[in-house]
C-alpha cells in the first residue's frame, strides 16, 4: 500500500507549541501518501521490519510526516528489536501527547503529534534508562531531517 509520491512536507518553523494544524481529511488525503495517512488519519499500523527508519542509523530530528513538527531526536534512539524506531523521550515535553488507546482488546497509551493530532504509535514502560520509555513510533508517521557534519 505504498505511494511512491513525494509529498514530504516542508517543516513548519517553530515547534513544538507552535500553532495548531488542522485540514480537512480530503486535505489530508491529498498532502500525504496512502501509506501516511492510514497510519496518521486513521490510526494505522505498520508491519514490523518494513518502515524506512527502524534500522536507520544516521543523525538528525525526526519530524512528524503529517506537519513537519519536531518530535524525536536521534540521540535517544535506540534499538528494541521490535521492528519500529524506538525512542527514549520526545525532543520537548509539548512535542507530543497520549491519550489511552483501548482498540484490540488491549490498553495501551497512544502517542500523537501535538500541532495536528497525526498518530504516531504507542508508548511502553520497557525502555531503558534513563526514562525507562520506549516510543513505538510508525516510520510512514516520521521525516527524518539529518543532522549536517
Amino acid at each position: 500500500m505504498s505511494d511512491t509520491t513525494d509529498r514530504t512536507p516542508q517543516p513548519d518553523a517553530g515547534a513544538a507549541g507552535a500553532a495548531r494544524v488542522e485540514h480537512s481529511e480530503a486535505e489530508w488525503a491529498a498532502r500525504l501518501t496512502r501509506e501516511q495517512y492510514h497510519v496518521c488519519r486513521e490510526k494505522g499500523t505498520e508491519a514490523p521490519f518494513t518502515g524506512r527508519y527502524w534500522n536507520d542509523h544516521r543523525a538528525g530530528v525526526y519530524r512528524c510526516a503529517a506537519c513537519g513538527n519536531a518530535l524525536f531526536d536521534s540521540d535517544t534512539k535506540f534499538e528494541s528489536g521490535t521492528g519500529w524506531p524506538s525512542f527514549t523521550a520526545p525532543i520537548a515535553g509539548d512535542a507530543v501527547a497520549t491519550e489511552e488507546d483501548r482498540g484490540f482488546f488491549m490498553r495501551r497509551t497512544e502517542v500523537l503529534c501535538s500541532r495536528c493530532e497525526s498518530h504516531l504509535g504507542h508508548v511502553f514502560d520497557d525502555g531503558p534508562q534513563p526514562t525507562g520509555l520506549r516510543y513505538c513510533i510508525n516510520s510512514a508517521a516520521l521525516e527524518l531531517e539529518p543532522r549536517e557534519g
